[in-house]
């Protein structure tokens, strides 16, 4: 039911001629129906960031939303102030479905950079949207398949906490690095909670979760991470239990982003054990997560730890201070480097699972962080040098 799953909320996907490929759905709108109309949000830190979020970065400042509207099929990036007036009427024309302000919309865009969109093609389809709201599995269904561009399935989630549910939905397959993804992102809850809960566990939620991911190390200018509080359970969680649910339904959901990265064979738990502290542990695994070399190994079977080490070999010690030769790598269970130097056979590793994991051990303290990456292969250069939303 993704985003419908939690009570007080509609949604819908429709077909609005945004996209290039025909007949695909490619504009969703959810909705909240209250009583409380709670929102807290995530946004990319890139400076060229797209219209859409600089509209919805202020839309969602008072902690209060009524609905959403996603299009796929362009990005509205780089698109100037006629862009920001595009994300504006878009946002009005919910607005005013809803007799609402247009700033209780947030907008959210997926797609090319530096186009804009057709604009009369997604007023069209907002309207056509509001027509379609439904509570029902098959509305969460059509607005998850709206907001899909190179995603090859539907990536939603579903968590039942105590008296209260949290749903959602994501896009995401390629352009993704940590600090959030190429990814749109919208989860509901029908708790009562306060603004400023909601963005607690919101920003805690993608802390350990989609900024820990890594598909291809490129970061996107459109990411969107919003957060819909209905309170219509009618029920106030405890606070830890919330925060815990949140945070699962953003696991959830940037395991799947890395599951269907663009054109992967593996999917990589790349994790650092006995560093000094997390900030050290993170910053090794993401070095060797971003290294192009470690994933063309990790495409052809080969487990090549010296891409590894000489990736964690470019942390600067004073973020992560350890004695290289006391490091060791393990691959699949083998430690193929122990010491710094060869341990057992590489050959021993097993490679063609899908689920490759990688552990690192510093032996320079107790503390440990993980990495969601994947391979690169020759799809997924197939897929970006031919790039259309």
């Amino acid at each position: 039911m993704s985003v419908t799953f939690a009570q007080g909320f509609q949604a819908a996907g429709v077909v609005a001629g945004i996209s290039s490929h025909h007949g695909k759905r490619d504009l969703a709108v959810v909705v909240n129906q209250g009583p409380l109309d709670v929102v807290a949000g995530v946004f990319t830190p890139n400076r060229f960031c797209a219209a859409p979020v600089q509209w919805s970065r202020k839309a969602v400042q008072d902690g209060h939303l009524r609905g959403v509207v996603v299009n796929s099929g362009g990005a509205n990036a780089c698109t100037g102030q006629a862009g920001l007036e595009q994300s504006t009427q878009t946002a009005q024309e919910l607005a005013r479905l809803l007799e609402a302000d247009a700033h209780s919309v947030a907008v959210a865009s997926t797609g090319l950079i530096g186009e804009l969109l057709p604009l009369d093609h997604v007023l069209r389809g907002v309207d056509d949207a509001f027509e379609h709201l439904d509570d029902g599995e098959q509305a969460g269904s059509d607005a998850a398949h709206a907001i899909m561009t190179t995603d090859t399935k539907v990536k939603t989630v579903e968590i039942q906490g105590s008296g209260f549910r949290v749903g959602g939905m994501v896009k995401g397959s390629g352009m993704i690095a940590p600090q959030l993804a190429t990814m749109i992102c919208i989860l509901t809850t029908d708790a009562v909670v306060t603004p400023a809960q909601a963005q607690q566990a919101l920003h805690q939620g993608t802390q350990t979760s989609f900024n820990r991911i890594d598909v291809d190390g490129c970061m996107s200018t459109n990411d969107t991470v919003i957060l819909l509080a209905s309170g219509a359970s009618e029920v106030t969680p405890d606070i830890e239990e919330f925060n815990q649910a949140v945070a699962e339904a953003c696991a959830s959901l940037a395991h799947q982003i890395v599951g269907d990265g663009e054109g992967s064979s593996h999917d990589v738990d790349m994790t650092v054990i006995g560093a000094s502290d997390e900030r050290a542990a993170l910053a090794c695994a993401r070095a060797v997560a971003s290294s192009n070399l470690m994933k063309c190994a990790i495409a052809g079977n080969d487990p090549n730890w010296g891409r590894v080490i000489s990736s964690i070999g470019t942390v600067p010690e004073s973020i992560a201070p350890y004695d290289p030769n006391k490091v060791s790598v393990d691959i699949n269970g083998i430690r193929v480097c122990d010491g710094g130097k060869p341990g057992q056979d590489r050959s021993l590793v097993d490679m063609t699972p899908r689920h490759v994991d990688i552990v690192i051990n510093l032996h320079a303290g107790e503390s440990q962080g993980t990495i969601w990456t994947d391979d690169l292969t020759h799809e997924y250069v197939r897929i970006n040098s031919d790039y259309e939303s």
